[in-house]
């Protein structure tokens, strides 16, 4: 049997206020161009299929036209909900969409029942273990002490009783332990969220969402297959890829990845504002990508930003790195323990961001904003006292 897997859509996305639905449904088209070139026998799709748990209708339109496009295919699709998922929301109409061939995660209540697949080789189970949390699986088992993400999953792995003789998949959402994170992916303080690799040591494919880079664990069993698109620039270098799992006989699969090209790359370009925009600089790549300038003036350019969009339209962020920048890290590392006032956070903040100290105007301003503010809490707290 071969199938694709996916995660990570992020339908709805906004990223630096840009909506990323074009790019997304760009994306979605090239991903379905794949699957019919492949001839795939089904899709899995490892969850955060929308941004946020209530998605806008542009999105959830968007994800219906995706899953229809599969399903006139003749392709059965695999999909659970993920940590930016609304589980009950997700799975609505799951049970009419069965005779169709697409199977979503119900809400978990303490039973993963497999859907079974056939091919010439035999039977393979398919599990969907939607994004769980310890809170969600402890009510259902009294007796086992879940207390920690790993806990919960080792219990919902061993209530669905994996017959390890006979081929297996589960599609999952948790972090394991190991996996090279980005900065857009949400994560528990302290790593409370991660579980081991060792939880999925009984199925032959576990097909993972939730990290957002393509890479690969256990000798390649447990796989997350990354985001079809690029969400935070501390991407900016990962390879988007679509995975392919070619699954034979037990003990013989074989996966490879095919690359995406998205309708806006989204790149971090670095100089002074001269060399950023001379004709040599904006000819390397696409000039309609999305970008985040980091500028290496010792001066601030005023309206940096207004500037360089008229060379780079889609630009989303500037950012200094010169002397100033680099002092000022080391001096908020060195003074980190030490208490700040309101104002000099306000001013290291600025500085931060802009590479230059606030102009003697707007440090008026602030402290007049600073005063207000001051003024209406005692004001409150004399009300309150009344």
């Amino acid at each position: 049997m071969k199938f694709i897997h996916l995660s990570d859509l992020h339908l709805g996305k906004k990223l630096n206020e840009f909506s990323m639905l074009e790019d997304q449904r760009y994306i979605l088209d090239q991903i379905l161009r794949i699957i019919e070139e492949q001839n795939a026998d089904a899709v899995m799709i490892a969850g955060d299929i929308y941004d946020k748990p209530v998605p806008p209708g542009s999105a959830v339109k968007l994800f219906d036209s995706f899953i229809t496009s599969i399903a006139e295919m003749g392709i059965k699709a695999f999909i659970i909900s993920g940590n930016h998922d609304s589980a009950e929301r997700l799975s609505f109409g799951s049970n009419i969409m069965k005779s169709e061939g697409i199977y979503f995660s119900q809400v978990y209540e303490g039973h993963t029942e497999p859907i079974i697949l056939n091919d010439e080789y035999g039977r393979i189970s398919v599990y969907l273990l939607p994004f769980l949390k310890p809170a969600q699986v402890r009510p259902f088992f009294p007796d086992m002490p879940v207390e920690t993400y790993e806990d919960a999953v080792l219990a919902a792995v061993s209530e669905a009783h994996v017959n390890e003789s006979m081929r297996s998949i589960i599609v999952s959402h948790q972090f394991v332990t190991g996996a090279v994170t980005s900065d857009s992916e949400e994560r528990s303080v302290g790593g409370l969220d991660n579980i081991s690799a060792a939880v999925y040591e009984k199925f032959d494919y576990a097909a993972l969402g939730h990290i957002h880079k393509p890479q690969s664990l256990s000798g390649g069993r447990v796989r997350y297959c990354g985001t079809p698109l690029k969400y935070s620039f501390s991407e900016a270098e990962h390879k988007k890829t679509v995975t392919v799992v070619d699954m034979k006989e037990k003990g013989n699969t074989d996966i490879t990845e095919i690359p995406l090209s998205p309708l806006h790359d989204l790149r971090i370009i670095r100089g002074t504002y001269m060399e950023l925009t001379a004709s040599s600089a904006y000819t390397e790549g696409n000039k309609e990508d999305y970008i985040r300038a980091v500028l290496t003036d010792e001066n601030e350019i005023n309206c940096a930003i207004g500037k360089l969009r008229a060379v780079y339209p889609n630009i989303m962020q500037v950012m200094y790195d010169n002397t100033r920048t680099n002092t000022l890290f080391h001096v908020s590392e060195t003074r980190s323990d030490e208490r700040k006032s309101p104002l000099e956070l306000i001013m290291d903040f600025y500085k931060l961001q802009n590479g230059a100290e606030m102009s003697s105007r707007q440090l008026e301003i602030t402290k007049e904003l600073l005063e207000i503010t001051s003024a209406r809490k005692n004001d409150k707290k004399e009300t309150e006292k009344q």
